[in-house]
């Protein structure tokens, strides 16, 4: 077996020398082969295509955050190369949502213990989308975060917090499989996955492979409610709020009040009026662990 590595040494605070080490170490013990490619800021997408060309892996590997995860989803759309997620950024959200969690020795075994999966991409402005995408608050939330020398989730959190004093409304009208609504929200998610890397639950009924997305509309609420959406969030039950409605579609359009931030997978893409989503079905193969047999 051959494996290329994918390696973005600027993501989280969780790479350097350390993560070769492993990599050779699992090599040894389990005999694959391996090329390792660093991603640089210049680097472009037709390099690392022409790279996967080179070296004709069977496996591609990318280490990084779900910045990194998009890119190589990107790249491999369409194709039978299997991608293995190796979590080493700051929240790993595609990581959990696969059940890889947060440890890259476990994601590494996966490379002789783990099973491939075909999962959906989301299509959002011509942009690909494997895991999350929204606009209003959580995307203010990410554009302070990158904004900000410091990482992890204790940053998150004091974000979180700036942006919860300064709640803006938005009236989105969606239209979705023909029917149109007009919703005033503070937040609209398009999920492709169920929770964020923080564990916060944004949509209870997401699955990864079922050929819809749904769309989680966070509308307004007094601050008095935001312990209780919170705690909805957390323990996976936000779609009994009252402040929250999920529409599954597999195609919408959204035009907003306002020019509002867009971010994709924990990347900002720019502020923008109107959204266009579809699912791709099918579209990227990611090895996974394997799943218990109910009763097992």
């Amino acid at each position: 077996m051959k494996v290329l590595f994918i390696i973005n040494t600027k993501s989280g605070n969780r790479l350097g020398a350390g993560l070769e080490a492993i990599i050779s170490e699992e090599s040894r013990k389990t005999g694959f082969e391996y090329q390792i490619y660093r991603l640089h800021q210049d680097n472009t997408e037709q390099m690392i295509r022409e790279e996967i060309d080179e070296f004709k892996p069977d496996v591609v590997a990318a280490a990084g955050g779900d910045g990194t995860v998009n890119l190589m989803s990107k790249i491999l759309c369409d194709s039978e190369l299997p991608l293995l997620i190796i979590p080493a950024g700051s929240a790993n959200g595609m990581a959990k949502e696969l059940g890889i969690g947060n440890r890259i020795e476990s994601a590494l075994s996966l490379l002789t213990t783990g099973v491939r999966r075909k999962i959906d991409l989301l299509k959002i402005n011509n942009i690909h989308c494997i895991h999350l995408a929204d606009v209003g608050l959580n995307a203010r939330i990410v554009k302070r975060f990158e904004n900000d020398v410091r990482r992890g989730m204790l940053t998150y959190a004091k974000h979180l917090l700036a942006e919860i004093f300064l709640i803006r409304q938005y009236r989105f009208h969606i239209t979705t499989d023909g029917e149109s609504i007009v919703r005033k929200a503070v937040s609209l998610t398009f999920a492709n996955a169920s929770k964020y890397g923080t564990g916060v639950v944004i949509n209870p009924i997401g699955k990864l492979d079922d050929g819809k997305f749904e769309l989680v509309i966070i509308k307004p609420f007094p601050r008095a409610k935001l312990l209780s959406i919170a705690w909805k969030m957390f323990n996976g039950t936000l779609q009994t709020s009252e402040y929250a409605e999920v529409i599954r579609s597999g195609k919408a359009s959204i035009r907003t009040s306002r020019r509002t931030t867009l971010q994709v997978d924990g990347e900002v893409i720019g502020k923008t009026r109107q959204i266009e989503v579809r699912i791709l079905p099918g579209a990227l193969t990611v090895i996974t662990p394997r799943q218990e047999e109910p009763g097992s």
